[in-house]
Order: structure tokens, then sequence, then C-alpha cells
């Protein structure tokens, strides 16, 4: 929020005495045992928050060596780390085994809260600091009784926390998505001398090998190179509204999402997107749990510190969320919009830059974490909904884009440079060429009324997807023909299935969806929508189910089959086999790899209106099914928020067969391989 100096000068009075009051704390001995400790540390911290935010304003820290960064750094994010982590408060399970189930559950997020602290000294946020002060103090003094605190009296204090200032939280992270003007990480991207990797510190976000090594490998690359890859990145987003028919010159900003160490491509990016009218908005991933979603990282982000620590706080909102805060939030969004309307009418959406190749993750569920109720999770349903319709009325789903496009990170292991070049490669295959040959299967594809999959081996796939009915087969396509545009890299055909008629298993031994790893995953539709689901990462099929309700359904009761697609970017595929890197590919290459099926909305979610035409000018006609049509009449009944990749990889598929309305079968792929007439050119990788 804006404030005149007055207001500012108040905000650091309030600031000032909190701080008189917080170093008092850290040596009190007025809450007795285990709480006293708790809170003497938490003083600790935002001391140390209080000397950040003035080593950042005197701008001392300019001075510092890279070591001296680098000690920084791991001061700050040192509680958290995976070596010191069951000894913190920020680890629900050891919060509730020091302070109780009930109020180590409360402290855990409270502490949680507070670690935002780190990136408002950064950007000198004054409001958003003294706000979390003032709510730690207040917690503290109600320990201060001679007996306990209820966990009701915690737990509203929370509540209104949260509700109070949810017009604070959500009306700037509304803003920083749409202007310009809040140029924080853009100023470090153009002005830094990239050369000097200091830079990487001045965003507050944690520092890994990851991000120094990939900012050196970047140094290291000629300048032609870096422009390769920033150009195949912007002009994919320019083809997006290109094939789209949607008129980018009245667009003004695009939001450029980024993993620290890429700032020498993201700068030539930035200045192409110049080039095209478009001035960059880089917000970072959301540190408010008012704005968070679940333990997803959404906007520009250093390392994760520490996966099992998100994971752990993914529910938090559970100890506040109810229909008054959700009307409450979804006000405060509609306002905000309304405020700044105009900068949300000329917004032309994300670029995004993807890494891969860190350890795989599978978490650990903690019962001491908290958890939204099965009445939460219908609320956060609703919730996602309606906030997607408010974003929809604003930034117009009709006359927006996007890109993604994906590079390794050091992690990925001893081949981390020459996997990086393959990548490259991959990003700048020829279209043309695949653009021919998934020509030839989607002619294929129209001749059918279904497409039959079945798996080989320990896959247990055995499922019919059901297509639309074409009525001019001269001028209609089922199947969009994907190149390098919005979906870089190359190389998948995608269709909207109908749901009548769209029945069997799906099944995939081992999976990664947005950085969780899922054994043996196995769905079962029923007229295309989800009415089983089940995996093996646990001992009992109650907490299997859980995590895939959590992490793939979104706390919905079932989601329809939004998407059926054949990738084939052979080519990924050989790399991943050469390399052993299957299980560390993002789902933007690995759903190239094989046919992908996506639970949620479908592709076209928000813009099954507009008319979508492949290179050969037939317009693609199946946009929608009877779940997207509900939108004529409600809206909130035809979308889920959410869009989810399954792939099966070749070398688990049997078959894969269009069965047409004769009875005549064409296969396209048997064995793992393209047999169809004309795509013989996708097996020579996997001959190589």
């Amino acid at each position: 929020m804006e404030h005149n100096e007055m207001e500012f000068d108040s905000l650091r009075e309030r600031r000032a005495l909190a701080m008189e009051r917080i170093r008092q704390i850290c040596t009190e001995e007025t809450v007795p045992g285990s709480f006293g400790v708790y809170f003497r540390k938490v003083a600790s911290f935002l001391v140390q928050m209080e000397k950040l935010w003035e080593r950042v304003k005197s701008g001392t820290m300019e001075g510092y060596t890279l070591e001296q960064w680098q000690q920084e750094n791991e001061a700050l994010y040192h509680d958290i780390l995976p070596k010191y982590y069951e000894e913190s408060y920020g680890n629900p399970a050891y919060a509730a085994a020091m302070l109780g189930e009930n109020h180590g559950r409360l402290l855990s997020f409270l502490y949680t809260e507070l670690r935002s602290l780190i990136v408002y000294a950064y950007e000198q946020c004054l409001e958003e600091t003294v706000i979390q002060l003032e709510l730690f103090i207040e917690v503290y003094n109600c320990y201060e009784q001679e007996e306990l605190p209820e966990y009701k009296e915690i737990q509203q204090i929370i509540y209104w926390f949260v509700s109070d200032y949810s017009e604070l939280f959500v009306t700037r992270r509304i803003r920083e998505a749409i202007d310009p003007s809040l140029d924080f990480a853009s100023r470090i991207v153009m002005e830094s001398d990239l050369s000097d990797l200091r830079y990487l510190y001045h965003y507050g976000e944690y520092v890994s090998e990851n991000e120094l090594k990939t900012a050196q490998f970047l140094n290291s690359l000629p300048e032609e190179q870096i422009a390769a890859m920033a150009d195949t990145y912007t002009e994919g987003y320019r083809i997006g509204f290109v094939m789209g028919g949607k008129d980018l010159s009245v667009k003004k900003t695009v939001n450029i999402r980024y993993q620290l160490g890429f700032e020498r491509m993201i700068r030539r990016a930035v200045r192409n997107f110049e080039k095209m009218g478009l001035q960059p908005v880089i917000y970072r991933a959301a540190v408010s749990t008012v704005n968070k979603r679940q333990h997803l990282r959404i906007g520009y982000s250093g390392a994760v510190p520490n996966p099992q620590f998100d994971y752990d706080h993914k529910g938090d909102q559970a100890l506040y969320l109810d229909r008054k805060f959700m009307e409450r939030k979804l006000g405060v969004m509609r306002t905000a919009y309304e405020t700044y309307r105009e900068l949300a009418r000329v917004h032309a959406g994300p670029a995004v830059v993807e890494v891969f190749g860190e350890r795989p993750f599978t978490p650990v569920t903690k019962p001491e974490a908290c958890r939204l109720s099965e009445k939460q999770q219908q609320i956060a349903v609703a919730m996602d909904n309606e906030a997607s319709q408010i974003t929809n009325q604003y930034i117009i789903g009709k006359e927006r884009s996007f890109t993604i496009i994906a590079f390794p990170v050091p992690e990925i292991g001893r081949d981390y440079e020459e996997i990086f070049r393959e990548t490259i490669k991959l990003n700048t295959l020829d279209y043309q060429l695949y653009q021919r040959i998934q020509q030839t299967i989607i002619d294929a594809l129209d001749q059918g009324t279904a497409v039959h999959i079945q798996g080989c081996g320990a896959n247990r796939t055995e499922l019919t997807v059901a297509l639309t009915h074409m009525t001019d087969p001269a001028s209609q396509t089922l199947f969009e023909n994907c190149v390098a545009d919005v979906n870089i890299p190359v190389g998948e055909v995608f269709t909207t299935p109908q749901l009548k008629g769209t029945d069997g298993i799906l099944h995939v031994s081992r999976v990664y969806l947005n950085g969780l790893c899922y054994k043996g995953l196995q769905i079962t539709f029923r007229d295309g929508m989800i009415t089983d689901y089940i995996c093996d990462n646990f001992d009992n099929r109650e907490e299997n189910q859980e995590y895939i309700r959590e992490n793939i359904l979104y706390h919905h009761e079932t989601l329809p089959l939004g998407e059926f697609a054949i990738g084939t970017n052979t080519t990924a595929y050989r790399m991943a086999q050469k390399y052993a890197i299957a299980d560390r590919l993002p789902i933007l290459i690995a759903e190239k790899m094989g046919p992908h099926f996506a639970v949620g909305d479908t592709c076209y979610s928000w813009q099954e209106d507009t008319p979508v035409y492949n290179p050969d000018h037939k317009e693609i006609i199946a946009r929608d099914n009877d779940i997207s049509l509900l939108r004529r009449e409600d809206p909130s009944k035809a979308y889920f928020g959410c869009h989810t990749d399954i792939t099966i990889p070749y070398e688990e598929l049997g078959l894969l067969e269009v069965i047409c309305g004769d009875g005549k079968r064409i296969p396209i792929i048997r064995d793992g391989h393209f047999i169809l007439p004309g795509t013989e050119e996708l097996n020579r990788p996997l001959a190589d």
C-alpha cells in the first residue's frame, strides 16, 4: 500500500517500539519452561532480522566479499536446512514434541510466517515488517499469564491477523503481478554486474551451489548461445499470440519467472520483450501464508532450503480458513483488480523458465502438520474457483498467452554441462520436421471415434479415450499440432477428450508431478471422470489416497480427463535414457516422451470460445467437454484451477491405436515405437 511521510513516521515509530520490546523478550523469564525457550529463540531471530534490515538500508553489505555473503545467507536459512531441521521450530513434529501438539502447531506456524521477514528486510517492506513484529508480541503476551492460553485464543489472534491484513498482502501480490514499477528484481537483473556472483545474494533468497554454478556456467557461454536461448524463449511467446490469433500489440507487460542463476539469459530476454513493447513484471514466489498455494513456488525463487519444510506447511491455512475468510479474501481481490484494472488489461501473461535436475523428493507426511478438514477442503476449492474467475475477468484469458522452457541445474550430476548443451539443442529442434510428422499422426487420429491405450510389462494401463465428432473433416480437426511456441520443446499433438465413453485405468510405475514422487500411480476413469486412485508411496491405502487427493486432485472429489496427448519428442527420450535422468525431467519435457493424460481443466481453459487453427488452417474443434460447457451456466462448476499431466513413457507402452467408426483400427505406437507410416523418423533417436 502507498503511504505518505506521516504514515511512514508512524510505522517507523511502531517498529522501534516493537523491537525495543522484543530485545527485552530475548532475556526475559516471564514465560515458563519450554515456551520461554521458544519465545526467546524466536525473539533472537527477530533481532537478527532487525540487524539485517539496517545492513540492507545502509548498504554496508555492498562491500562484503563473496564468502561474507555466503556466511550471511547460511545464517538466515540455517535453522530450516535439512541437517538442522530435526530441532527447528519450523518442524511441526519438533514443535509438538517441545510445546504440545496444539500449541506446537500454532507456534510452528507463527515461526514460519515470521521467516518472511528475511524478504521484507531485503525489499525494505516497512508495513509488512511492523505487523509481523506486533503479531509476535501479541502472541507472547498471552503466554505471560499464569495459565497457558487456550488454543482458541491464539488461533483467533492468527485468524484476525490474516483476515485484517489480507488487504495488504493480497493487494500487494496482485499489483506485483501486473505493475512494472515494482522493479526490485528487474533492477537486479538489468543493473548488476553479472560476472560478479555476489549479485545472487541481493534478492534475499537462499542460494545453493545450483544457483552459483548455473550463473558461472552461463557466464562461460558465448553471447550467441545466450542469445539463442533467450530468442527461443521470447519467440515462442510471440508465436503463441500469433498461433492463438491474439493481438500482442495491445499488451504492455509480461511476467517473467525464473530461478536464480539465469539472469544473463533473462537480461537478454527482457531486451527482446522490450522490442515487442513489453515491460517485465518479475515477482517473487509468495512468502505470506495468505498468498501461498500449498508447497508450490510461483514466481522467481532461489533454491528451496528444505522441501520437507515447505511440505510440512502446505496446509497451514487450516488454522484460519473458513467461509468468512474466503469472502474477505475474494472481496480484497475484486477491489485490488478494480483499482489496477488498467494494468491488468494490458498484461500479456507469464513467460516461464523452469529448471530440472534436483534430487527427487519423497515427502514424509507428519500428523503434527496442519491439514484441511473436509469442510475446509470444500471451501478451498470454492475459493480457488472464484479467484480464477476474478483473475480472468480482469486479465482476460482469451487475450493472454504464455510460454514455458526448461534447463537443467548442476545438481543433475557430473554431466551437467553436457546435458545443458543437449537441452539447448532439444529446445531448438527443427519444428517444421515435427510439424509434418505430427500432421501425419493427426490425419490418422481424425479418422477415429476413440483411442485405445494399453501398457506393457508391469504397466497396467487399459484405457479408451473418446474423441469429439467432426461434422466437416475438410475444415475441422481434433488435435492441435503443437510445435515450439508456448510449450518448448516441440513434440506433441493434443486434444480435449469427450468424457462419455472415456473409460479404463491409467497406470505408471513412477512419475514426478509438481516436485513430488508417485510410485505405482493408478487412476480409474468412468465416462471421463476419476472414480478411484491409488499409489504405492505409503504402507496403507488411506494415506496413499490422501496424498493423491491433496496433490493431484487438490481436494476435489473428482476431476475430468481434460487432455489427451501423444508426445513425439524421442530425442528428449534418448537424452533421458543416455544420462539416466528420466526421474529428474520436468513435466514440460516428460510430457513429450510418450502419451500423456491431464486431469483437471482442458488445455483451452477460459479460452474455449476462441477459434484455434493448425498450420494446415483447419480449426481445432475439440476445445470443450461436458464440464467446461457448464461455464455458460455457472463458471464455478466448469473450472478446477488445476491441470496435471501424467505421462506413460515409451518403454511402458504396449499399444496406442485409433478406433474408427467402422471398426477399423490404426496403430500409431506398438511396443514403444512409432509404426504409423510417415512417422519412422521418430524412431531414429530410439535406435541411437
